[in-house]
């Protein structure tokens, strides 16, 4: 006879399960309060060096010294190379106001923090970036690549008429979500390229272009079927939107806005709704993206649809030559070479 001591007694597994993600939610609390220390120790260094380097008159040399005793002191603590140094001194004078670094910057990383500052030239764009990172949960990687495609510049900008066709708050959450243009660099496209090359390099590329798109996106699928009166219809790409609880549809287009894009697409909406739109959705969104747009034509286009349309255009990186383009250092490269100069910098 089996002991009874030997047999998992009920409901262990959930007290496993529970033990296990306690710890998990423990380790990532402590992970955070040792970044946010950290990042407010270096702003300390650095608005120190920089008090005493003002009062006292002292040189850049100062720091290799400071750097050599602090190392010796420290031996078992990364991150006090003379280069790192001069950055936390950069940090400080960067943001004299210790209450942004408290409030805002000690909840991303340094490394996140070094390439804001080395990225962008006012507090402002720092800012609004190192919010962003905070609330999508950007890598450092991810946060560089949305610096150099503009995305601030870039969010919101799209023409719709959400304002008329989607309640508050649900059309400024919308319009804030959508941007113009589109980046599609991370796609090797001919200036030959027609809407289905377009179409099946996104969806070849489906993380790159849901990184485009933003957080909430998920991805439904291309060419989507619909049948209306015994006619077949297929629309480019369907996303749902986790926050805006909606279908997003995507026509995409090589040439420019005309209006019966538009047409075509209020077509689709209604389809949509109809056939695959739950009760509890809301109203199913229309995106087309189009290589470039007349401002006076996409407003007379959506002056009278009472569906949700928006209107944006999309780049494709394809101006160098192939010859040049295979002799540049690819954005992987160069991420990793910036990893490891700063991973030097820190040891």
């Amino acid at each position: 006879m089996a002991k009874s001591s030997s047999l998992v007694p009920e409901g262990y597994p959930q007290l496993l399960n529970d033990l296990k993600e306690r710890i998990r939610t423990a380790q990532v609390r402590a992970a955070v309060a040792v970044n946010r220390e950290l990042v407010l120790l270096y702003w300390q260094i650095g608005r120190m060096i920089l008090d005493r380097q003002a009062q006292a008159g002292w040189g850049a040399k100062v720091i290799d010294q400071l750097s050599k005793d602090l190392r010796r002191e420290f031996p078992e603590i990364k991150g006090f190379s003379s280069r790192n140094l001069k950055y936390m001194r950069t940090f400080a004078e960067t943001y004299p106001d210790s209450s942004i670094v408290q409030e805002v910057l000690a909840q991303i990383t340094w490394y996140h923090n070094l390439a804001l500052i080395e990225k962008l030239k006012t507090t402002e764009d720092r800012l609004w970036y190192a919010q962003q990172t905070i609330a999508n949960g950007w890598s450092r990687n991810i946060l560089v690549i949305q610096i150099e495609t503009r995305l601030r510049d870039r969010q919101g900008k799209a023409m719709t008429n959400f304002e008329r066709t989607l309640p508050k708050p649900q059309s400024d959450l919308a319009n804030s979500l959508l941007k113009s243009p589109y980046s599609f660099d991370f796609l090797s496209l001919g200036r030959e390229a027609q809407e289905r090359d377009l179409e099946n390099a996104l969806v070849a590329h489906i993380r790159d272009f849901l990184l485009e798109l933003g957080v909430g996106f998920a991805f439904v699928g291309s060419q989507y079927h619909l049948q209306v009166g015994n006619e077949d219809y297929y629309v480019d790409l369907v996303f749902y939107h986790l926050k805006l609880r909606c279908f997003v549809i995507i026509d995409l287009k090589m040439i420019e806005f005309t209006p019966e894009m538009s047409g075509k697409m209020n077509f689709y909406l209604a389809v949509v709704d109809d056939l695959l739109r739950h009760p509890d959705d809301q109203p199913t969104i229309g995106l087309i993206l189009c290589k470039s747009k007349n401002q006076t034509i996409v407003e007379y286009a959506l002056r009278s649809i009472n569906r949700p349309i928006g209107v944006s255009t999309h780049e494709i990186w394809n101006s160098l030559p192939e010859q040049f383009k295979q002799s540049l250092p690819s954005i992987e490269q160069l991420e990793l070479e910036m990893d490891a100069a700063i991973e030097d910098d820190l040891t």
